[in-house]
């Protein structure tokens, strides 16, 4: 018998401090454990699968992730309905934002997209407990402005291989940066937030295993004076051998957006 099959694109949002990252993994809650068992609560009868834009890391939050919903045989009759009842099943800390049908066409990991992160982050001083899950504290004090000047040197298309972790022989490295911006927070607020705090606004096609983190790493290790512009503008050109010792935490790691072409 031929299975149709019905395409949705849904868009979430979730806070990763509690989670092992998206992809599922034996003993440990992910994100997308915790998606596809209330999908299957909510829609007991339907067989579906589902396929995440990409993959985040442990702790890693999301304003705007995508994934690819399957449906086979029963479409869904009502979009309201449908996030009412998902977001009521879903945990506190996953909300569904949109889902709209796409044709077979579409392919969630093929088709040209743009990702926009955010890394939030302050220095000079302990900061309340409560920014934790979001927000990166560096001690020590940094030179935010000279940080600045070496956000803007990722930009355009380089070789990250020093900003992959284990890097080997065998992948390609060379990647374009669209934007690559330091900038003050504004957008992360909240009453026990520092008086100041900084974002790392980075936009691009994709991103290697920890390479904004390994990036805002040696932004910080740019910060303390441990290195200098011409090091960062040396571990982008092609005979680059260096190799990243600081991967900055990964909670201050945030997918803002996923916008398809």
């Amino acid at each position: 018998m031929f299975d149709k099959r019905y395409y949705y694109l849904l868009k979430i949002q979730y806070l990763g401090y509690r989670f092992h990252g998206w992809q599922k993994q034996p003993d440990v809650k992910t994100i997308h454990l915790m998606i596809d068992r209330t999908l299957k609560y909510i829609l007991p009868d339907v067989r579906f699968k589902t396929l995440g834009a990409g993959r985040t890391d442990a702790m890693v939050s999301a304003n705007d992730a995508a994934l690819e919903l399957f449906i086979y045989n029963e479409p869904i009759q009502n979009f309201e309905e449908f996030l009412a009842l998902f977001n009521h099943n879903l945990p506190q800390d996953i909300r569904a934002l949109s889902i709209e049908e796409v044709d077979k066409k579409f392919n969630i990991i093929q088709d040209s997209k743009l990702k926009e992160y955010h890394y939030v982050f302050s220095e000079g001083q302990k900061n309340h407990p409560f920014c934790a899950p979001i927000l990166t504290t560096i001690l020590e004090p940094l030179d935010v402005e000279l940080m600045k000047k070496g956000a803007k040197l990722f930009e355009g298309t380089h070789n990250f291989k020093t900003y992959c972790y284990r890097a080997t022989d065998k992948g390609e490295y060379v990647r374009t940066i669209e934007f690559s911006e330091i900038v003050d927070n504004d957008l992360y607020t909240a009453n026990f937030f520092p008086e100041k705090s900084y974002v790392l606004k980075v936009v691009g096609k994709g991103f290697m295993r920890n390479q904004i983190r390994l990036m805002v790493g040696c932004l910080i290790k740019l910060g303390r004076g441990d290195v200098t512009l011409d090091y960062i503008e040396n571990t982008l050109k092609l005979e680059s051998t260096e190799v990243m010792d600081y991967i900055a935490p990964a909670s201050g790691l945030i997918l803002h957006s996923v916008d398809f072409k």
